[in-house]
């Protein structure tokens, strides 16, 4: 029987200092940061008093806009600790999609660091905060978003004008009395919301997945035990921690385990497998391109991958192949698959370390204890007899309170008997072992990240050369699909791919940039007129001649 937690994430790590305080909980290898689980939980609640000094309360939602840094890790649990609520941005976001998010959030507060890939936050930032540069830090004021009050640098260089520095934050601590702090600490409940994750969902622009203590923290705990995790292990993390992989599959399932873990601040497959080896990491979870980026890098047979046990490919379809060749030459012979979506917390099935390589390879594994899944027929909704084709659904503990501010939203998402339809064709056998074999939905998983391309249309229906637009996934070898945005252009009007893709790039993150830009008169219609994107996605296959890529067996 399946003992759920009814912790907050707080006390939670509270609860493993008190355990193992002396253990070593976290060390980088590319910086000076290592603490056990007690000087995390110390040092946590220092970063929850220095917000709470900067006007932040509880129920306030501080967004983190940062790749894996120890600021990210500190955020989240400072965070829980004082009753707010995270909001987590994908470090690839731009000005359109972070101005989006932002006000659609209602964030109170914005941790940052200095930027990605060549992407500036701090000038983004200020582009949509003009005021920031001569504000009082602490005490924005900004009439296109009203409640964000706090920037909080966590950047290496010089403080920007206007903003927070994270290490006064240490400082500002001390004006809280720590009586004043624990009050509010311990009035937090576990099935409080604790994170907002954007998500493009089922329809349109993305949305804000209200997930609790209670749902990600036994999520955390379900996944943990599926790997037979132990405080004898040590996991390196290379997924981001903004999305639910990084931050539950990853951080929670270690929390719940005294698990100690290695983070990479962004993935390069060398510094991954250098930290495998020189930490002696007995797992290591990823997407299937980042397995791939390691199996075919050529220093790969110099490493030593014998300490390696276990770890979870997810995030997009998992191809047999890759699964395999990670069980056999990476020595995970006990790597998993874990399958669901953010709006679940987001683990539903999953296959167990001690199954067989087969079961592991070849389907999604079982539902979760304290979840129900079931495949129902997509036009009556009966859910259907074993090794038939429909709509894979679930409900339990896990799935989200719902989508923040959309309640229409979430009504289309889950049903009045509290079933989250995921939009996923799959098939369960006569064992209960689930294969996920498509979409019903158009939305793209291009290498873990989810692409609305509905987002993308709307993106280039602002360009002015642009008539018509419609966006498709096609199939690709090394990230599951890609993006192919077919155009038609207005008339009498110069178009070419390099102003797309550059138009693109300016607006949105760069895993958005279609790899393929496909000029055209007209889209394929029904006779009712309405655009037939499976004709698009068939004619695109056949164009850029991606066949095999379509035909690669996944779990």
């Amino acid at each position: 029987m399946q003992k759920f937690l009814t912790l907050t994430l707080g006390e939670q790590l509270a609860e493993m200092a008190q355990k193992y305080p002396d253990d070593n909980m976290i060390k980088y290898t590319d910086r000076d940061y290592e603490r056990t689980w007690k000087q995390f939980d110390e040092e946590c609640e220092i970063i929850a008093r220095g917000f709470l000094a900067l006007g932040l309360k509880k129920g306030d939602k501080i967004s983190i806009w940062a790749t894996n840094v120890p600021a990210w890790l500190l955020t989240f649990f400072g965070s829980a600790k004082m009753g707010g609520i995270l909001v987590t941005v994908n470090t690839s976001y731009k000005l359109f999609e972070l101005d989006y998010q932002l006000k659609q959030s209602d964030s109170n507060a914005l941790v940052l660091i200095d930027g990605f890939k060549g992407t500036s936050y701090i000038d983004i930032i200020n582009r949509l905060c003009p005021q920031l540069a001569g504000s009082e830090p602490g005490k924005l004021d900004n009439p296109a978003m009203p409640e964000l009050r706090v920037i909080i640098y966590a950047g290496e260089g010089d403080c920007p004008a206007g903003m927070v520095k994270w290490d006064d934050l240490y400082t500002l601590a001390e004006k809280v009395p720590y009586e004043e702090y624990a009050a509010l600490r311990d009035s937090c409940n576990c099935h409080e919301v604790i994170n907002f994750q954007y998500t493009s969902g089922t329809t349109g622009f993305p949305k804000g997945v209200m997930l609790t203590h209670y749902n990600i923290l036994n999520n955390g705990l379900t996944i943990g035990d599926g790997m037979k995790f132990t405080r004898e292990d040590k996991l390196c993390i290379c997924v981001p921690f903004f999305h639910c992989f990084g931050m539950v599959l990853a951080i929670l399932a270690c929390l719940t385990h005294g698990t100690p873990f290695v983070p990479i601040d962004m993935f390069n497959p060398k510094k991954v497998m250098d930290a495998l080896e020189s930490e002696k990491c007995t797992a290591v979870h990823g997407v299937p391109t980042m397995f791939i980026a390691m199996l075919e890098h050529p220093d790969f047979d110099r490493y030593d991958f014998s300490r390696m046990r276990t770890g979870i490919m997810a995030g997009s379809p998992c191809p047999v192949k890759t699964m395999q060749d990670v069980n056999e030459k990476m020595n995970m012979n006990e790597v998993t698959i874990v399958f669901g979506q953010t709006e679940s917390s987001p683990g539903v099935t999953m296959t167990l370390a001690d199954e067989s390589i087969e079961r592991r390879c070849t389907t999604v594994g079982k539902a979760f204890p304290g979840v129900e899944c079931k495949v129902v027929d997509i036009e009556t909704g009966e859910t259907l007899p074993p090794n038939q084709i429909g709509e894979f659904c679930a409900r339990g503990y896990n799935i989200m309170k719902g989508y923040y501010k959309m309640p229409e939203a979430t009504a289309l998402a889950i049903d009045a008997d509290g079933w989250l339809h995921f939009g996923d064709l799959a098939v369960c056998d006569e064992e209960g072992y689930y294969k996920v074999t498509g979409r019903l939905k158009d939305m793209i998983i291009r290498g873990g990240e989810n692409i609305y391309p509905k987002e993308l249309e709307e993106c280039l229906y602002r360009f002015d050369k642009v008539k018509d637009v419609q966006v498709i996934g096609v199939p690709s070898k090394k990230y599951g699909e890609e993006i192919c945005a077919c155009i038609i252009p207005k008339d009498d009007v110069e178009l070419t791919e390099e102003e797309v893709k550059e138009y693109y790039k300016q607006n949105l993150a760069h895993h958005k940039i279609p790899s393929y830009v496909w000029f055209m008169s007209e889209f394929p219609m029904t006779a009712s007129g309405k655009i037939q994107k499976v004709v698009l996605r068939e004619k695109a296959i056949e164009k850029y001649a991606l066949q095999s890529a379509g035909s690669i067996e996944t779990a």
